[in-house]
């Protein structure tokens, strides 16, 4: 996921408050506003709790962290609370986790510049941010303890949320004095005393997720489990061809159905509101919509493709140019070009997407879980007239987001759908809506060569990506001179030393096919060519393909250390029964390197087993290793899934996949053993959340190879 634009409206100042910001640098040059609740009498009961936009001090001691990213089953809850009970020396289990709301003034992640969720940026962009709000509240208590005391505040010490005197005699705890402290000015950011790591305590351990209780208990609320007094339900059909639309529905047998109360038409879908959802989709069948498909029936996967590779025939916009790349293929003692291709994939999360909002005239108010609370209330306000501050977001936990809920396309068809309604609508889609309505992550046709000398190494190396651009589409200030710079992120910078390199980008456009982000759009799919090309190379050679690619790393220490660890604890080198092989893969990518070993199984049929897969990860400072292995595993199982199964086709511009059964998710008896292996590291963390979903489609491709001699440069694998 990339960030949206950069100007986009602040959102509206939370009511009550106001509030001084100072500008805080964030690990990696990024800035944030590190905002405190002002004392410029604010309308509305006052705030004396409130340390600063992240922290909040109950009078029975509890320490109320407002969570800037949303928890989408990644874990940030949990490790950001780490970051700030760190400094704020609390108790982990004192913490009481809140959704932020939508204030971009606050809570928009410093690597974005918006509250968003996504690039794997929430450890990345709050890393430092919310330790020093931790430390900020936690010297402010302690002045006020002091002052309190008369005594010198540095003489002070602090543990678990209490305050001692110099004379370790007389202690108070912080709901003790939060109000005195709510009064002080807060410190300035060179005066915020942050722990080294060698003092840490909770920073790289992995203490228990504080939301697991909560969801194995069937506790915790996502959108879809939303339920406020009056409410309807809504089932939703959307045109079947993009840019279709309703031509004749029968809304007398819908209203026929016991419970339904009414059918609403718009441009682009029909809903049955009802009582409940059994009557809403009985009655959305009775409506035996018919639809005009309009000018994209035409549209199928093989024209698609026709045109993804006229397209890759064509020069395009420059991501890199080093060195002179013609000259080296002149020289070169030997030259490869090939084509690799990956299809549209749907993000099929479990939770469907759903919202519900009531729609009045002074006001909205929406429950949905997304990953742009900022952008969908502006969005919100621009469709609906209401000033953004009338937008009323109240965001739930995502049951499942992978890059879907970056976009507010569902929330916009409900509030449409809610202005014809009285009273609060839940719109939920089935899954077959979800899967055929789907933004889809985009169709790749890449060109790539290379030119190595007679040593086999490559001395010229040029890679063109072909595909849609998200950029455009969802950031268009950002697609700058036809560059879309998440297309070729992995591609523009290969962890290899290639002293020629020339990376493009052609745009072609599909017909009626909105793509998005994917949980990792770029890296994704360039990791894939670029390791599965890296290992034809090395074949080609007759070099072992790990220590072909050290060979490229002499300039790339942390790279060769995941790289040899992976290598290492796979058994590299060990010999394996016939029809079994190892591949290697490695990558950059979201600010952390990764290197993959797959054992593969490939039967006399072809059928492919992939029986285990061992990761290394340098992602900086680790701040929970167990938050890391779960990601590394979730990441893997993803990733895989996609590459041996995952693909969208289009036929008479209908998406042919509609549920689980034609677009299967892996199950659990055909997961492999994952291991992760974290390198020790004192960097600045990188991000996770995508990382290993780029990493393992080339480590099973190029074990496949070794096992059988396929070389699969066309995903998803079960297709070949």
């Amino acid at each position: 996921m990339m960030p949206a634009t950069a100007d986009r409206e602040d959102s509206a100042a939370l009511s009550r408050r106001t509030f001084l910001k100072a500008s805080v640098t964030a690990a990696g040059g990024f800035a944030l506003a590190f905002a405190v609740p002002s004392r410029s009498g604010a309308a509305g009961p006052p705030q004396a709790n409130t340390l600063n936009g992240f922290v909040r001090i109950d009078p029975d001691g509890r320490v109320h962290l407002t969570i800037p990213m949303v928890e989408m089953g990644q874990g940030i809850y949990t490790s950001h609370a780490m970051l700030l009970a760190e400094e704020l020396e609390v108790k982990l289990e004192t913490i009481v986790l809140e959704h932020a709301p939508p204030n971009d003034a606050l809570y928009a992640n410093p690597i974005l510049h918006e509250q968003s969720t996504g690039l794997s940026a929430s450890i990345r962009g709050f890393w430092l941010p919310l330790r020093q709000a931790g430390a900020a509240a936690r010297m402010m208590l302690v002045d006020a303890a002091a002052q309190r005391w008369k005594v010198d505040p540095a003489k002070c010490t602090v543990k678990d949320g209490v305050i001692f005197d110099p004379s370790a005699k007389r202690s108070l705890a912080y709901r003790d004095v939060v109000q005195a402290a709510a009064q002080l000015k807060p410190p300035a950011i060179d005066q915020i005393k942050l722990k080294p790591p060698g003092k840490f305590t909770l920073i790289g351990t992995a203490p228990k997720r504080l939301e697991a209780a909560d969801k194995v208990r069937g506790r915790t609320q996502f959108g879809i489990d939303v339920i406020v007094p009056g409410m309807k339900v809504a089932a939703i059909a959307i045109s079947p061809v993009g840019g279709g639309k309703p031509k004749q529905v029968n809304q007398a047998a819908a209203l026929a159905v016991r419970g339904v109360r009414q059918v609403v038409v718009i441009d682009e879908a029909v809903a049955v509101v009802a009582d409940h959802t059994g009557a809403a989709k009985k009655g959305l069948e009775a409506a035996a919509i018919q639809w005009d498909n309009g000018p994209n029936a035409v549209v199928n996967s093989a024209s698609i493709v026709a045109q993804l590779k006229a397209g890759s025939e064509t020069s395009g916009a420059v991501a890199r140019n080093e060195g002179n790349v013609e000259q080296a293929f002149a020289a070169a003692a030997q030259r490869f070009d090939t084509v690799y291709e990956l299809p549209f994939l749907a993000h099929a999360a479990m939770e469907p997407m759903n919202c519900t909002v009531h729609v009045r005239k002074d006001a909205c108010e929406i429950w949905v879980g997304t990953q742009v609370p900022t952008v969908t209330q502006t969005r919100v306000a621009a469709l609906t007239g209401l000033p953004k501050d009338a937008v009323i977001l109240h965001n739930q936990y995502l049951g499942g987001g992978f890059g879907r809920r970056l976009e507010p396309d569902g929330t916009l068809l409900a509030v449409k759908i809610a202005k014809h309604v009285d009273g609060p609508v839940k719109v939920i889609w089935s899954r077959e809506e979800d899967i055929q309505h789907d933004i889809y992550r985009p169709y790749y046709y890449d060109r790539i060569s290379a030119g190595v000398d007679a040593s086999g190494k490559p001395v010229a190396w040029h890679h063109r990506v072909c595909g849609s651009s998200v950029v455009a589409r969802f950031a268009p200030p950002l697609f700058k001179n036809g560059l879309d710079f998440d297309a070729v992120e992995g591609a523009a910078e290969p962890p290899y030393a290639l002293p020629n390199i020339l990376v493009d980008y052609v745009r072609v456009e599909p017909a009626s096919i909105t793509t998005g982000f994917w949980r990792g759009v770029g890296p994704v799919h360039n990791v894939f060519i670029i390791e599965s090309f890296i290992d034809e190379l090395a074949f080609a050679a007759k070099q072992d393909p790990v220590a072909y690619r050290r060979g490229l790393l002499a300039h790339n220490p942390r790279a060769l250390v995941v790289l040899n660890l992976a290598a290492e604890k796979a058994g590299w080198g060990q010999p394996m029964p016939a029809g079994k092989a190892r591949g290697v893969s490695l990558q950059f990518a979201f600010g952390s390197y990764l290197s993959a070993v797959a054992e593969v199984a490939v039967d006399a049929k072809g059928k492919v087993n992939v029986e285990r897969v061992v990761c290394a990860v340098d992602c900086g400072l680790p701040i929970n290793p167990g938050m890391i292995d779960a990601q590394v595993q979730s990441g893997i199982i993803f990733g895989l899934t996609a590459a041996l199964r995952g693909a969208i086709t289009i036929k008479d511009g209908r998406v042919e996949q509609s549920n689980f059964d034609s677009y299967p998710p892996m199950r659990i008896d055909e997961v492999p053993r994952i291991e992760t292996h974290i390198v020790p590291s004192t960097e600045n963390p990188g991000g996770l959340g995508e990382a290993a979903t780029a990493i393992i489609a080339p480590a099973v491709t190029n074990a496949i190879f070794t096992a059988s001699g396929r070389r699969i440069r066309k995903l998803p694998i079960e297709e070949v």
